[in-house]
């Protein structure tokens, strides 16, 4: 039964058939052949559970504010504004590059967009001022994997819905992680090209009177970010409530920028439409496949060949974590997630962790699946802002990245309290 499930859910992949219909697919094979739960007598029940949830209404929320976000122009200032504070760092504008990224992230809740955003405004300054193109667009790709870490996340309110875990919680322990590694991804760059120079460039000289007027550029997405994260915080709002609240202020901040036109509100409106609707199939598929693997006792079994194999709790985290990076080789990260929570959180929970630290380890372990060939899909946004170029400049620059979220993963396994400590503490 393991085996079907895992060959069956490779081979529909391979189809390029959608993940949301491998889903559902996949639950009525295992419900056909071994499960005793007649899935076809109940199934409007179970999507109709899956789907009624007010917490899946911040998704739609979050994508708009992303596409408000992206489409106003900020993205451009925010820039301008922070390559005057880092570029001065071996690596120059590299790291104008992530901490543009981190602060995106801090919004947008979605690693496509924020990478997207990044690249088309920091390539043309790669290409004036004579970057190594690896590494720069190697930076843009792995810091747009944040958007996914740092919140508010579309895929911790997935995870979170998903295994019935406090999304507050989850919201505030991405936190540290996410800003570590966003610092680690810098000391990445500052040695990397303080090995090798030719490796940064140039960095933008500027006088403390223009680096400190540049930041009321930066207080438009500060102030979302308190809002957002801080309601949900403080309790004064549900994360639902807090991302329509976001949706307000970020239609407010195009608007005082000048942004707002007919045209950009419908291409924000068809955005967010069309990857809500991506994701929510996703969702409601893993939903359905979740219930008929329990009912087929799917997530018992693997537990018991597991016990088996008579490995200790941490070998077999260890071994996870393996499954994890070499499926990220070859699943999109949203369907790497949806496609293995109802198997592997059970095992994580009987073996005596955390779920609540094991989505912050798993999320990690996805961002790996962005800039991972041959599906990692920031390396194709990149590669299409860039549009110079091979592809393998992208693959071969976010290698050091790579290493530096296995480091995170290292951390995160060694001292849980990483994740752990402001759950506990606020």
């Amino acid at each position: 039964m393991i085996l079907f499930t895992s060959a069956g859910l490779l081979a529909l992949l391979a189809l390029s058939i959608p993940v949301g219909i491998v889903l559902f697919l996949l639950a009525f094979g295992i419900d056909t052949f071994f499960s005793p739960f007649p899935l076809m007598r109940g199934l409007g029940q179970v999507v109709w559970s899956s789907s009624n949830s007010a917490t899946l209404i911040a998704i739609p929320f979050f994508i708009l504010l992303g596409e408000l976000l992206v489409r106003s122009g900020i993205a451009r200032r925010t820039y301008s504004a922070l390559e005057s504070w880092v570029s001065w760092l071996p690596g120059g504008l590299i790291h104008a590059n992530i901490v543009t990224a981190t602060l995106f992230s801090a919004t947008s809740g979605s690693s496509v967009a924020t990478a997207a955003t990044v690249a088309s405004v920091a390539t043309p300054q790669a290409d004036r001022l004579g970057y190594d193109p690896r590494l720069f667009s190697g930076a843009i790709a792995a810091g747009g994997t944040l958007g996914i870490m740092i919140p508010p996340s579309i895929n911790l309110i997935v995870y979170g819905f998903l295994t019935e875990t406090s999304i507050p919680k989850l919201f505030v322990a991405g936190l540290i992680p996410g800003f570590a590694l966003a610092l680690l991804f810098m000391a990445v760059t500052a040695v990397f090209c303080g090995i090798k120079p030719s490796l940064g460039g140039p960095g933008i000289s500027a006088t403390w009177g223009q680096r400190f007027a540049g930041l009321v550029d930066l207080v438009p997405l500060l102030g979302l970010f308190g809002v957002i994260v801080g309601s949900i915080y403080a309790g004064w709002a549900t994360p639902t409530e807090a991302a329509a609240v976001g949706v307000a202020m970020a239609f407010a901040i195009a608007a005082m920028q000048r942004a707002v036109t007919w045209d950009m509100v419908v291409a924000s409106l068809k955005g967010t439409v069309r990857t809500t609707a991506m994701i929510m199939l996703v969702v409601i598929g893993a939903y359905v496949l979740n219930f008929v693997l329990a009912a087929a006792g799917v997530s018992r079994a693997l537990q018991d060949f597991l016990g088996g194999l008579g490995l200790g709790p941490l070998a077999t985290l260890l071994i996870i974590v393996v499954i994890y990076i070499v499926l990220g080789f070859f699943i999109e990260t949203l369907s790497l997630m949806v496609g293995t929570i109802p198997i592997i959180v059970p095992i994580i929970v009987e073996l005596g962790y955390d779920k609540l630290w094991f989505g912050i380890l798993m999320i990690i372990l996805v961002e790996m699946a962005l800039i991972t060939p041959p599906v990692g899909l920031n390396l194709y946004v990149v590669q299409g802002v860039r549009k110079s170029g091979p592809l393998t400049d992208v693959m071969l620059g976010v290698i050091p990245y790579a290493l530096a979220m296995l480091v995170m993963v290292g951390l995160l396994i060694l001292f849980p309290v990483i994740a752990l400590y402001l759950p506990q503490h606020l």
